[in-house]
């Protein structure tokens, strides 16, 4: 997740008197407001349960009142505690740092703890209206929903909720995944759009471990839905005979079988971004990014209009980083950049073993890049956990332990070369999505790019120098 305090605002408070509060994004989007006083409490009981050699150091008081030149230095301070704090793999997990945003949050949007009815969408476009508190976060939602459906709780680890958003022609936009430290009622409430919805979804990439949700009726029931919605949707490619075949097995309703199928249709279980730009193979390209079967694909549109497509596996990408900057908004000035004449220019760059000894990289200009980085890194997390035998139970939720009985039968889908043609042959019952999802874990963040202009880089920085293609 990219932490970031872009901007301050000088608010009111009970007494009459003003202060200085401080509005934490979370992926670009505002998540709580604080003051200082606030996150120097936070900093205080850290420093008090881990340890003063454990936390990062934090922005000193003042004896006098702060100049604009001294406001904006504690921001980009408190900005670096911040991400930190959230990049420590202690620190960051910790009920205490997590609780003390969600408090956070549930004060910025003025919503009180009571008892609602909150609607959790399904794939097929059914909903299941759990009772919650405000107050209740992500965990505790996911919960209610398990239980309401019947979901084995050994089972839960496997779905995660997030964030979609509704196009008009009734297409779903994956915003991101919720996180520990958010209250999905708060999240969806502040947006104050109807356009918003919350959706339960697997949250894993390996196909292998579909075996252990078909085992039951309810997560059969819950991935059946996904796949074929992602048919539907233009996530998984199918073609004439392929889209008979489907067709009839939905009309035995041989679930299993259904899913099956789609195992091995080319993109099952990728996730698709919206429409972006690349340098790869040459600047200016528009492109089409999916994620999934541990790669990043490209479907590429060169200048002179043809089409190319190719595969960027994670076991060949030696780090990669999410830079951001500020840009001024196209209206013929050329003022400087303020809170509201600018965009933030969202950028993906990952480096690329091309072939032995020739490293290059590949970057990806979308409002969508830290989703991005944020599904290599769950790839990451899921391909060390396998490496090490152990569960993903343990990786997706703490509390659940177990082992993962893997299917070595699953066919997995080869990716093509570097930019090949796609294959002509191949047709989509609908039109190549511009929809995205995000399946995230955790994220490392850092601050060393002498060319980024705001100084906020999200890197995930991963050699693999002992796992290969070959040992996955």
């Amino acid at each position: 997740m990219h932490f970031s305090i872009p901007e301050t605002e000088v608010r009111s408070g009970e007494n009459g008197s003003t202060y200085v509060a401080y509005n934490i994004h979370v992926n670009g989007v505002l998540h709580c407001r604080v003051r200082y006083s606030q996150l120097l409490g936070l900093h205080e009981q850290i420093k008090k349960e881990y340890g003063s050699n454990v936390v990062p150091a934090f922005p000193p008081k003042k004896i006098f009142t702060l100049t604009p030149a001294e406001v904006e230095q504690r921001r980009e301070q408190l900005e670096k505690y911040m991400q930190a704090v959230r990049q420590d793999p202690l620190l960051g997990a910790s009920e205490l740092f997590n609780s003390f945003l969600r408090k956070a949050q549930q004060e910025t949007q003025q919503i009180p703890t009571e008892e609602v009815a909150l609607d959790i969408c399904l794939s097929n476009g059914q909903k299941v209206t759990v009772n919650i508190l405000t107050s209740d976060q992500t965990e505790d939602v996911l919960d209610a929903v398990a239980t309401k459906l019947d979901l084995p709780d050994d089972l839960v680890g496997y779905f995660s909720l997030f964030l979609v958003r509704e196009g008009v022609d009734g297409g779903l936009t994956f915003v991101r995944k919720l996180q520990e430290f958010e209250l999905p009622y708060v999240s969806i409430t502040s947006l104050r759009s109807s356009e918003f919805h919350i959706l339960l979804r697997k949250s894993y990439w390996d196909m292998s471990y579909d075996a252990d949700v078909m085992d039951n009726r309810v997560g059969l029931n819950l991935l059946y839905a996904q796949t074929v919605s992602d048919i539907e949707r233009g996530w998984i490619l199918v073609n004439k005979d392929q889209h008979r075949q489907l067709k009839s097995l939905q009309e035995k309703g041989s679930k299993k079988e259904f899913i099956h199928l789609g195992q091995t249709l080319k993109y099952y279980g990728y996730i698709k971004f919206d429409p972006c730009i690349t340098d790869f193979p040459e600047k200016g390209c528009q492109v089409i990014v999916s994620a999934g079967n541990n790669e990043l694909n490209f479907h590429v549109k060169l200048p002179n209009e043809q089409m190319k497509e190719g595969s960027f596996k994670v076991t060949r990408m030696r780090c990669w980083r999410v830079t951001s900057s500020q840009v001024p908004i196209a209206n013929g000035t050329t003022t400087p950049c303020s809170s509201s004449k600018c965009d933030v220019k969202l950028e993906l760059a990952f480096e690329y073993l091309m072939s032995k000894d020739r490293l290059q990289w590949v970057t990806i200009t979308s409002q969508q890049a830290i989703m991005m980085s944020i599904c290599l890194q769950s790839m990451v997390d899921e391909l060390m956990v396998k490496k090490s035998g152990g569960s993903i139970k343990k990786m997706l939720r703490k509390r659940h332990t177990g082992s993962i009985h893997r299917s070595e039968s699953q066919q997995n889908v080869k990716s093509p070369p570097l930019l090949d043609s796609p294959d002509p042959n191949r047709e989509q019952i609908v039109k190549l999505s511009t929809k995205l999802n995000s399946v995230s874990l955790r994220g490392i963040s850092a601050s060393n790019s002498a060319n980024d202009i705001s100084g906020n880089d999200f890197h995930g920085n991963y050699a693999f120098e002992g796992i290969g293609d070959d040992d996955l």
